[in-house]
């Protein structure tokens, strides 16, 4: 018991680690970029984990007795991970939809489903959130929450996200399949790279939490497992795409001394 407290803390010291080792790349896109819909949603994906962890480390570290004030801020840490997975998530959808030619039914298809799964999780997180316990913390003299969820199914969200995700692969695979002779630009390589990598870990984060869940008899690892989860889905969707950009802009300056000479 309190072995999760520092869990946590190890999960906001990989945070602010991967955020400073990130710092001039992150920047150089923020200020040179176009301000467009897609730079707003790498900026909430990148900087709602911020929160999210903050929230994780204050529901569980600080000093909070009162059980109405425990289930807040259990509520606001679900709305946060819900935020963060959603727009992670969001990215590959839009990468998935440029693999299938700006298909409309394809994305129409993709959202729907998103939004379904989405829904599903936030109505799981806040049953379990109502049956939230108070435990003392392993360090002395701090007081912080747990989630004791009773007959709920708090492992349901990662198989719906599991789900989700092979149905996302499994589109860019088939994608890839029918157009592996004629794709021939460098930049299509990346992106089926990026997708099948992002998908490929979602897959076995979802698979691993779910089996951990079900061989830990303590259910309060459940909001750790979940956030360890969003936050390495957040920072692989947020590097993917800093990744995405520097090559993208690379070959147009590249074009540009061409035409130059």
């Amino acid at each position: 018991m309190g072995g999760h407290q520092y869990m946590y803390t190890a999960l906001a010291t990989l945070w602010t680690y991967d955020y400073a080792c990130s710092l001039h790349e992150e920047w150089t896109f923020l200020l040179r970029s176009r301000w467009t819909k897609i730079k707003g949603l790498y900026i909430i994906a990148r900087y709602v984990p911020f929160f999210l962890i903050t929230a994780y480390l204050w529901l569980y570290l600080a000093a909070n007795e009162n059980l109405s004030k425990c289930r807040t801020l259990n509520d606001i840490s679900a709305c946060f991970a819900v935020i963060s997975l959603t727009c992670s998530e969001c990215f590959f959808i839009l990468r998935t939809y440029a693999l299938w030619n700006n298909n409309r039914i394809v994305l129409i298809t993709m959202m729907s489903i998103l939004f379904a799964v989405i829904v599903a999780s936030i109505g799981v997180a806040f049953n379990a959130n109502a049956t939230s316990d108070v435990t003392t913390s392993a360090i002395p003299g701090i007081t912080g929450c747990s989630q004791s969820p009773q007959g709920v199914p708090f492992f349901s969200s990662f198989i719906m996200l599991f789900l989700f995700q092979l149905g996302l692969i499994s589109l860019t695979l088939i994608r890839v399949i029918k157009s592996w002779r004629s794709a021939k630009v460098h930049l299509y390589g990346v992106l089926v790279k990026h997708n099948i990598y992002y998908y490929t870990c979602g897959l076995l984060l979802s698979v691993a939490n779910f089996l951990l869940l079900m061989l830990l008899s303590d259910s309060i690892y459940h909001p750790l497992l979940e956030g360890f989860e969003v936050c390495i889905l957040a920072i692989l969707a947020t590097r993917m795409h800093l990744h995405l950009w520097h090559i993208d802009r690379h070959v147009y300056v590249s074009e540009a001394v061409d035409c130059t000479m």
